[in-house]
């Protein structure tokens, strides 16, 4: 069965994030707009993923918890975990290794935690969006600690993207996916890293913003519209 998805949206906790991006409207906006599966993808935490997994199993939309790691090399990579236990402690790992920065909201942003039904139960006072202590190079390795799978973000972009910050995709680093953010760019891409040319190719909304998360475009196949069966079309 062919399903819609979109596996990078931030939360109100992403402090980049705006504070409108609560798990209700998230899943409710990613339900009207016709999302069969979603993953939440926060900066170096999946602390909302609990509230968003909960919100969107009321109305029938599969949540797949997740990260945008960012690497030592600030290399921005989708996590994607099978359950909510695994991507909490993938969570406390990350956590541990980012720099003792403080947030400061007035620059930065809010980094807000909710619970299911939008209510504020704390702030994270740590900054997210700090570079960790995980590598490129190591970041597949890591992530399957937790039974996580993981690729490269918005390829594409000139910031933050595996090409932009090393110059250069190739098997060495395990990767099986990418994502391209702006699928015109698809072709040139491939011409240009041949390695391209053996992988999945992802196209996320990266939405910061409700306004700016995406009317459906691309599908997967897969055999169940679950985490599992997800799981199943990335390790294939």
């Amino acid at each position: 069965m062919k399903i819609s998805y979109d596996f990078h949206i931030h939360s109100c906790l992403s402090p980049c994030g705006d504070n409108d991006m609560t798990p209700q409207n998230i899943v409710n906006m990613s339900k009207i707009m016709g999302y069969d599966a979603i993953a939440l993808t926060d900066h170096n935490t999946c602390r909302n993923c609990p509230a968003v997994m909960k919100a969107g199993k009321e109305i029938g939309l599969t949540v797949i918890p997740g990260m945008e790691l960012c690497t030592s090399e600030e290399v921005h990579i989708v996590c994607l975990f099978p359950d909510i236990e695994k991507a909490l402690a993938f969570s406390d790992y990350i956590y541990s290794t980012l720099p003792p920065v403080k947030n400061k909201p007035s620059v930065f942003g809010d980094q807000i935690i909710c619970n299911e039904n939008d209510e504020v139960t704390g702030n994270e006072e740590k900054l997210l969006i700090t570079a960790s202590a995980v590598s490129c190079a190591k970041a597949v390795e890591t992530v399957k600690k937790y039974g996580g799978i993981c690729y490269p973000a918005h390829i594409d972009r000139s910031s933050f993207s595996i090409l932009s910050n090393l110059g250069m995709i190739d098997e060495s680093f395990g990767f099986t996916c990418v994502e391209i953010f702006d699928m015109a760019k698809e072709q040139e891409l491939k011409e240009k890293h041949l390695y391209i040319n053996t992988l999945k190719i992802i196209s996320d909304s990266d939405a910061h913003y409700l306004e700016k998360m995406r009317i459906p475009e691309y599908t997967i196949d897969v055999n169940e519209n679950s985490i599992s069966g997800i799981f199943e079309y990335f390790e294939m």
